[in-house]
């Protein structure tokens, strides 16, 4: 069974339930390969009720989504009772287009996904443990791949408010253009939340995308603008609170906070021939991320106080293409798929000790070119109705170039 508004993520066997679909769940038999793996529809999607975009994860069984230090930072994730940090094991697309960044200056694997717009989005396709050849880095505890729609079955335009100066204005729609459609969208948010220092999240997002074809045959081109910029919300001292020198809802630096931006081309192409399919995608980022945090306060610095900045500023480009077929052995269905997934990252990050986002010191430095390139190969062979096994290889190649103000951090 296959979602409509998504482009299929691999060639399925089995015949599918002729009945009258009758409920959410039983709509998603046939869907998923195993019960580690499976799809979520975009009717599942959309009856969520999603306070930030990275909650539109938690239609992932399991898989819990939660923030800190702001609207504008990268979600928590936790997975099967596991903390993955924003994102260090869990491998996180969005139309294609990795989301995890690599050496990243605040923590590997950082998954931003506050550009996401839940209006638009087609479908979401998951997968559980470290066991498929085709995901790759940041993968070890799963993936989750979300996807975009070519077209939209009417035109949005939506104008929310609510407490906490909360506003939200989003206006979508996919018009006729030439031999394909035209999808556009803008979102405009602020929330203030309910802390003394009010939050101030401010976001601008806009995605544009020309498509033409279908899931079977076709391709698009796809730009994202997303732009935030926020004071941070953390933990406090319970006995600053207690002695009443700040409220439960106060702060101890009130210029801790940040701000982002990502900007996106992106393509993608698909092409059916008989008994296979082949895709590609292509795709180039820009990102740049300004983070003020201040965990200790002034344990380290009685005077200046133990805020700190981390900044990371990189072009992130890469390709894919695969391949996968269907045949036969001996009366046995098998599925064959191979790839290559290239990727480079030109980083500029660092750790600067700062006062109210004023630099004092610099403790370190470092240009990062990290550069990638992965072969992959999968055999699907099913024995039996119920039964089969999958068998895949993959090899990764790393080069790593750093270029540091302390020589002891470069290297090659």
């Amino acid at each position: 069974m296959r979602c409509a508004y998504c482009r299929p993520t691999g060639v399925h066997f089995g015949k599918q339930p002729d009945r009258q679909v009758q409920s959410s769940s039983e709509e998603l038999i046939g869907a998923a390969d195993s019960a580690n793996q499976g799809t979520v529809l975009k009717k599942q999607l959309d009856a969520r009720t999603v306070y930030r975009p990275g909650e539109l994860m938690e239609t992932v069984p399991g898989l819990i989504v939660s923030q800190h230090s702001g609207e504008g930072k990268a979600n928590q994730f936790y997975a099967r009772g596991f903390n993955l940090d924003h994102g260090t094991d869990l491998r996180t697309s969005v139309d294609g287009m990795l989301v995890n960044q690599r050496s990243h200056g605040h923590g590997q694997g950082w998954t931003d996904l506050n550009f996401l717009i839940p209006e638009i989005a087609a479908g979401l396709q998951y997968k559980k443990g470290p066991y498929y050849a085709e995901e790759g880095d940041f993968s070890s505890a799963g993936s989750v791949n979300i996807n975009y729609a070519d077209t939209l079955p009417q035109g949005v335009a939506s104008i929310s408010a609510g407490q906490q100066g909360f506003k939200r204005l989003l206006i979508a729609d996919s018009p006729k253009l030439g031999a394909g459609n035209l999808l556009y969208a803008i979102e405009l948010q602020t929330k203030d939340g309910s802390w003394t220092t009010p939050e101030d999240y401010r976001k601008f997002n806009s995605v544009l995308r020309y498509s033409q074809g279908d899931a079977q045959n076709g391709f698009n081109v796809t730009a994202m603008a997303y732009r935030g910029i926020w004071n941070a919300t953390d933990q406090i001292p319970q006995r600053a609170v207690d002695s009443g020198q700040i409220s439960r809802l106060d702060t101890l630096d009130a210029s801790d906070g940040g701000d982002v931006y990502r900007y996106s081309l992106s393509t993608a192409w698909q092409r059916t021939r008989g008994n296979g399919v082949t895709r590609a995608n292509a795709y180039i980022i820009q990102h740049d991320l300004n983070l003020f945090s201040n965990f200790t306060y002034f344990l380290d610095d009685p005077v200046n106080g133990d805020q700190f900045y981390q900044p990371d500023k990189r072009t992130l480009s890469a390709a894919n293409i695969s391949h996968a077929w269907l045949t036969q052995w001996s009366g046995r269905e098998v599925e064959n798929t191979i790839g290559l997934q290239l990727q480079n990252d030109n980083i500029f990050n660092g750790l600067y000790n700062t006062k109210t986002r004023q630099t004092l010191s610099t403790t370190r430095r470092d240009h990062i070119v990290e550069s990638s390139a992965a072969v992959h190969f999968q055999n699907s062979l099913r024995w039996m109705e119920k039964f089969r096994t999958v068998a895949g290889l993959r090899s990764d190649f790393y080069g790593f170039n750093v270029n540091s103000d302390n020589p002891a951090n470069s290297g090659k």
